[in-house]
């Protein structure tokens, strides 16, 4: 490796990746950067003030162009690829999704192998918090190693499922995904859409600010720099989380934010019966710090959260505030509000849309029936939330986690295979051996390989069955493992088998 580190940043047009740039920026005795931005005049507007730059070198093109990649990976010590078309964008274009998502890390892992240096750059592949999909209470609480689940119709999920699947099997010396959670900062308040009424009320996430996921690319690129990143960090998956000071349900992110504004009466704000009651991606995570621990990055809590929406405001949040304090003026201000946000639930994907048009799919998905709909409050006065918050249900995956990793046998695969309702075909396997892809089995008869990292450190498991469909019930039936984020959920009778329209053979 050179005395100055070379990192190629993917994405730096976008909310992390520029926070990132900007961060590493200020490191210019350590490294010289390289992005691949898209030849628009928002990029060129956004990256202006670095074009002059001595260590920064810009490169118009695209990440789906083999080409283009290729000249900004070919002298890269590290990559980080954040680049992503995400949601809510990603829910309206889900052949886009794939294409951008998968292709993009595709074409930067053959890139690597090209250039022959397989054994030697550093891939940071982000993920993210929406390939485990539904975790709502009591099953709050997760770890990297739980089941692949992405929520019906989060196509944005579905290729990143597949992408990550393509790090892990690369074959490279040194790669790692990172797990984003959800970003916390100005994009997050600036979200008009109607996946704003997926995400429940009782559902949780464990956010991170922009600000902060900017400082774990920078601290990871120093520390490798100063050659204080230690070896073991690679080769893994790890959940980015904010840690306690960044864990809310979403009835509690509303709470907090109207509140900054004066409106505390929520009931003239907040609609039950618009709001989803499963179907949307959440946890509060047990392993979290396990990042933290490497790359220090944590600074900001929820109150940046809310600081950043009253910014977002701008002078509306003072008139909000005046008004709020009026007799009355809690109801006249929670109600243009709501009447705003309502367009929004009627829109493509908003809920009430759903129920308008007797979508039953999408009905069964977000609620479970039109009946359970129907039984919703009208008042959020009336709803009960969750408390319990500090239960902890442990996912059980299926070996003895408590061996050492050079002890992995046969006969921990084995069991993990039946523990997920299918068998493992492979005859033998080397101790230890985490890396080499096994044979497997899965309880619907699909034949397929994969490696002990990618089943039981990443969660994922056939291919097949993840390509074709979400058919979430029927799977439980016979996959204990998948079970346990599904049962306590779900009715038995839900069984309903949901198509995809995309997959990664489709890329």
């Amino acid at each position: 490796m050179r005395d100055k580190l070379r990192v190629f940043v993917t994405g730096a047009t976008g909310g992390m990746g520029f926070e990132s740039l900007k961060q590493m920026m200020e490191d210019k005795d350590l490294y010289d950067i390289t992005v691949l931005a898209r030849d628009s005049e928002k990029n060129h507007k956004l990256l202006s003030d670095y074009k002059n730059c001595s260590n920064l070198r810009i490169y118009w093109g695209d990440l789906l162009n083999e080409e283009d990649v290729y000249k900004c990976v070919q002298d890269a010590d590290i990559v980080l690829h954040i680049a992503a078309f995400v949601s809510p964008q990603a829910d309206y274009y889900p052949d886009k999704a794939m294409k951008n998502n998968l292709g993009s890390t595709v074409n930067i892992i053959n890139a690597i192998k090209k250039c022959g240096r397989q054994d030697e750059v550093r891939f940071v592949y982000i993920g993210t918090v929406a390939e485990t999909g539904d975790r709502m209470p009591p099953i709050h609480w997760g770890r990297v190693g739980d089941p692949i689940k992405p929520s019906m119709f989060d196509y944005y999920a579905v290729s990143k499922v597949a992408a990550e699947r393509a790090v892990i099997e690369s074959g490279l010396k040194y790669w790692v995904s990172l797990r984003q959670t959800g970003i916390i900062g100005p994009a997050m308040s600036k979200i008009r859409d109607g996946i704003m009424f997926h995400n429940c009320f009782d559902n949780v996430l464990e956010y991170v600010s922009d600000r902060d996921s900017g400082r774990a690319m920078r601290n990871l690129c120093k520390y490798t720099a100063e050659h204080t990143l230690d070896d073991s960090f690679w080769g893994h998956i790890y959940n980015i989380g904010g840690g306690e000071s960044c864990r809310a349900s979403c009835y509690d992110l509303y709470k907090n934010m109207y509140g900054k504004m004066g409106l505390t009466k929520l009931e003239y704000i907040l609609e039950p019966k618009a709001q989803a009651t499963r179907n949307f991606h959440g946890q509060y995570y047990l392993d979290s710090d396990k990042l933290e621990d490497y790359l220090h990055f944590r600074q900001d809590s929820m109150e940046y959260c809310y600081d950043s929406f009253i910014k977002e405001l701008g002078p509306t949040a003072g008139v909000a505030k005046f008004i709020t304090k009026l007799p009355g003026g809690q109801k006249i201000m929670g109600t243009a509000m709501k009447n705003m946000f309502d367009k929004l639930a009627y829109t493509e994907h908003g809920t009430k849309r759903f129920i308008k048009e007797n979508m039953e799919d999408h009905i069964e998905a977000y609620w479970g029936s039109r009946k359970a709909w129907e039984e919703i409050p009208e008042s959020i006065k009336d709803m009960k939330h969750y408390t319990d918050w500090d239960e902890v249900i442990l996912r059980d995956h299926g070996y003895d986690e408590s061996k050492p990793e050079s002890q992995l046998d046969i006969a921990d695969m084995s069991g993990a295979a039946e523990f997920r309702g299918g068998k493992l075909l492979s005859e033998n396997m080397t101790t230890g051996d985490w890396k080499s892809k096994l044979k497997f089995q899965c309880a619907f008869g699909h034949e397929f390989e994969a490696s002990p990292r990618l089943v039981l450190e990443g969660g994922h498991w056939c291919p097949e069955c993840e390509r074709k469909s979400w058919n979430y019930g029927k799977r439980a039936q016979v996959d204990p493992f998948f079970a346990q984020v599904w049962n306590p959920l779900h009715e038995k009778d839900e069984l309903r088998e949901y198509p995809k329209v995309v997959s990664e053979l489709d890329i």
